[in-house]
């Protein structure tokens, strides 16, 4: 088990722990790491989590109307089904309630460490010191880097931003003391996060300026309520259940061939548009504000069965014009339109690429992780990263999807990290660091598969882009093909060390 000794001889000095195993982060991934390694034995372990509670960015996102838009027997764990889950679609006071409870059922409480923001880590050769914001530090064998890349919220530099006399805030960070009733609200962003709390509050305020850069494919989301009778069947049979993840999942893998070949969304592209000339019957000038100009599926294709009602209100207008400044009082585009607004709301996403390049990881020969990620993050299979032994990263570059559920590749992950931890132990090494060869190698074979699909040639920009305008984001292909390559190491991708 862990012990505890006194930084540099000094009585009263910031302490450092030493244990096996670094968790940091308590959503799904690090909770996920939490269990998996405990069912393996490895029990050493701590849990570094910055907040006071379990949850990740479902803690962090309480902003009216969020949930999640992959379906609720597929978002959770296979070592954990949850029976009673309401919705197909789980809203998030119960996403973030499943966390805990899967908390409490494996007993991760006292492993862990609540308050602990992680500022950096280096490795000295044989572990890793993970430096804490209060001055104290972990020392560890093996750290698993599970914050995810949905906690940075981004909001973009728009001139006269601080000079507005109103209140400004993110989605991702809402201010639920600021009463929005009878307010003049601008909404910046229309991506997941805008298109469920805006028909939330627009039934609260005066007036609702909605500032589109760029308009998404929308489809109707088909949620509805799973009732009483359904959740006692899916307790007393889990075989049940498990048959329906089974399905949910068979189906939305089936978008992937049209994410691989465009012209398979066609399809898709018209059931859209179908669904736009539904609900603007009426209003040719919106509907034309609301179409989009790319091929769906370049961007994360939004669905809301509400959205699209919110936006015909008498109340609430569409701008589609630029941004330029913001005064005192008013939004201003670039038609020279003052749009008169006391609170501003920002539904613009997160820091995506910028997830660990904030934090200083220095690895072997004193590399930093962010001068070798200047040109783009990129690691091997996701998880791991040429030059850092030992540091293992769930959800990782390329890993993510557009389609399917993330809670899966991060189940796919960790059974790579407990095979890897198995290699190092039986070898009787001290790590294992992948070799860089194998390693750019792999980014070819993905960004070669990525050409052609619908994120790289569907003609958008989308926030899978990075700066570079390459797509660091996102699996190219099935979410069982990665299964199939994570299931075991391959001791030929990696080097042993010491």
């Amino acid at each position: 088990m862990s012990e505890q000794v006194q930084t540099e001889g000094s009585l009263a000095g910031p302490s450092i722990d030493t244990v096996d195993i670094a968790i940091v982060g308590s959503g799904f991934a690090g909770i996920g790491a939490a269990v998996q390694l405990d069912k393996n034995g490895r029990r050493d372990f701590v849990i570094l989590e910055k907040d006071s509670s379990v949850g990740g960015t479902w803690r962090d996102n309480t902003y009216p109307g969020c949930a999640c838009d992959v379906q609720s027997h597929l978002y959770s764990f296979s070592f954990a089904p949850n029976p009673n889950w309401t919705r197909l679609f789980a809203r998030q006071p119960e996403i973030r309630a499943y966390l805990e409870d899967v908390a409490d059922r494996y007993r991760l409480r006292d492993r862990i460490r609540f308050g602990a923001m992680v500022t950096g880590a280096e490795w000295d050769g044989s572990r890793w010191m993970v430096r804490l914001a209060d001055g104290s530090a972990i020392r560890a064998r093996v750290v698993i880097w599970g914050t995810g890349p949905l906690h940075e919220p981004s909001i973009p530099e728009v001139e006269g931003l601080d000079r507005f006399a109103g209140r400004v805030f993110h989605s991702a960070r809402w201010d639920h003391e600021h009463d929005l009733a009878g307010r003049r609200v601008a909404v910046i962003g229309t991506g997941a996060s805008a298109v469920q709390f805006v028909p939330r509050i627009a039934k609260q305020v005066t007036s609702l300026t909605l500032f589109q850069r760029t308009p998404a494919w929308v489809l109707p989301k088909p949620d509805r309520a799973i009732g009483p009778v359904r959740r006692r069947v899916y307790a007393a049979f889990p075989a049940a259940q498990k048959a329906q993840r089974a399905l949910i999942y068979a189906r939305n893998e089936a978008l992937v061939a049209g994410f691989l070949k465009p012209s398979r969304m066609t399809v898709v592209e018209k059931f859209a548009r179908s669904y736009l000339d539904r609900t603007f019957a009426n209003r040719p000038e919106l509907k034309a504000k609301l179409t989009a100009n790319f091929t769906v599926g370049c961007k994360r294709i939004l669905l809301s069965s509400d959205y699209y009602p919110a936006l015909k209100q008498p109340h609430v207008r569409v701008e589609a014009g630029r941004i330029v400044r913001i005064t005192e009082s008013a939004v201003v585009t670039a038609d020279s339109v003052e749009h008169e607004v006391d609170t501003i709301i920002f539904g613009t996403g997160f820091k995506i690429a910028d997830t660990l390049r904030q934090t200083v990881v220095t690895g072997r020969d004193g590399v930093k992780l962010a001068d070798q990620w200047r040109e783009g993050v990129e690691a091997f299979l996701g998880t791991t990263i040429a030059g850092f032994p030992n540091f293992f990263v769930l959800a990782g570059p390329n890993t993510g999807l557009g389609h399917s559920s993330m809670v899966y590749m991060i189940e796919s992950q960790l059974a790579y990290v407990l095979d890897a931890l198995r290699l190092v132990d039986e070898s009787g090494a001290t790590a294992i660091d992948t070799r860089r060869d194998r390693q750019e190698a792999y980014n070819a074979e993905v960004q070669r598969k990525l050409e052609g699909s619908v994120w790289t040639s569907g003609g958008c920009a989308s926030w899978y882009l990075d700066e570079h305008g390459r797509n660091r984001t996102l699996w190219p292909g099935y979410t069982f093909a990665f299964r199939r390559r994570t299931r075991r190491v391959d001791p030929a991708d990696h080097e042993l060390v010491g």
